[in-house]
């Protein structure tokens, strides 16, 4: 909740507005995970605010952790409407993966349950979607976090389609950005989408935090067989969109490119980017795939990822090969929490 928010609530059950910016520094500021902590607030208010509400701090339920210092966590989905009528258990989960890497450490939230964009290369579109996380759920990824205080910088790049599920995203990256909440420069913070009409506009207009558009190819036809929302809205009309934006400052634009061997590494497609790209201040991120199962796409080796970075590199697009990180854990988004699902599934079916 917003100040504001938080004001109506403790206005409605007659307390002092006061009690609300008083709600929104043991939440955003001293990150408390009980109400009974608050103990500026009276007892007899404590106790009325824990009978109609609650902290929502849910710790992660299970976790694989990489050689290379990364870690994947599953945190269950709290949202009413994704939890069995029968049971106030939450039944879904998604993964969230903190990453360190020297004076940085970057933690990939998820924005969904599943996803409605069923892109070939990625586990959670196989999925399907099963709902969206509430803003509670997002911040929870990270307020829940282990290494909370290590923070450097959040990335949506998890589980979902943050456009798909635009209210929320901006309401968390609002909490993470204003004065009372977190107080974090947007630029610490980077946003994904594959490029959804209208959506993805109204998050340039809304947000000053980066911009990262899933491209993994600069031609129609390919695009659309690797990713579905093509057809919706075009990497050309993406492009163009982005074009009406200044990235020369503040704001940062960049392209992910997961790196498919002999069918998007090739020096046809080096040309192809340079063209889409020509003139939009922005960066590629050349990334290695990392097989899912049953899906049949080869992964690009070393020097055919280098050859391209270095072909767009040298025609103007300023290009980085992404490291890989968690490869010993299956860090690639989807594959923890489809397993504990199926998990379920055959538990229930018992």
């Amino acid at each position: 909740m917003t100040p504001s928010e938080l004001k109506a609530a403790v206005g409605a059950l007659g307390m002092p507005t006061f009690t609300g910016k008083q709600l929104a520094q043991w939440l955003y500021n001293k990150h408390v995970g009980s109400i009974s902590e608050m103990t500026n607030i009276s007892k007899q208010n404590r106790e009325r605010l824990e009978q109609e509400y609650e902290v929502g701090l849910y710790p992660p339920i299970d976790s694989q952790r990489s050689k290379d210092g990364t870690v994947k966590y599953l945190f269950p989905v709290t949202a009413a409407s994704q939890c069995s009528a029968n049971t106030s258990r939450p039944t879904l989960f998604v993964e969230t993966v903190f990453i360190p890497d020297h004076d940085r450490a970057t933690l990939c939230v998820s924005c969904q349950v599943g996803c409605k964009m069923n892109c070939l290369f990625c586990q959670t579109g196989k999925q399907g979607w099963q709902g969206n996380l509430t803003t509670a759920d997002i911040l929870n990824q990270i307020l829940a976090l282990p290494e909370r205080e290590q923070l450097t910088n959040i990335v949506f790049m998890g589980q979902g389609e943050p456009m798909d599920n635009l209210d929320a995203v901006l309401h968390a990256t609002e909490v993470l950005t204003a004065d009372w909440g977190f107080a974090w420069s947007p630029k610490r913070i980077t946003v994904s989408s594959v490029g959804v009409r209208g959506k993805l506009k109204r998050f340039l207009d809304e947000s000053e935090c980066h911009v990262a558009i899933s491209m993994h190819s600069p031609l129609h036809e390919q695009r659309l067989r690797l990713m579905p929302a093509e057809k919706a809205m075009t990497i050309e009309e993406t492009v163009s969109l982005l074009r009406q934006y200044d990235f020369t400052h503040q704001r940062r634009c960049s392209f992910e490119y997961i790196c498919f061997g002999g069918l998007n590494d090739t020096p046809l497609y080096g040309r192809e980017i340079v063209r889409l790209l020509n003139g939009l201040e922005c960066r590629v991120n050349l990334i290695r795939f990392h097989q899912i199962p049953d899906v049949d796409l080869p992964a690009s080796d070393e020097k055919r990822m280098e050859s391209l970075r270095d072909y767009l590199t040298a025609h103007g697009v300023f290009t980085t090969i992404r490291a890989s990180r968690g490869q010993d854990i299956f860090a690639a988004c989807g594959l923890l929490s489809t397993a504990r699902q199926n998990e379920n599934k055959s538990e229930t079916s018992k």
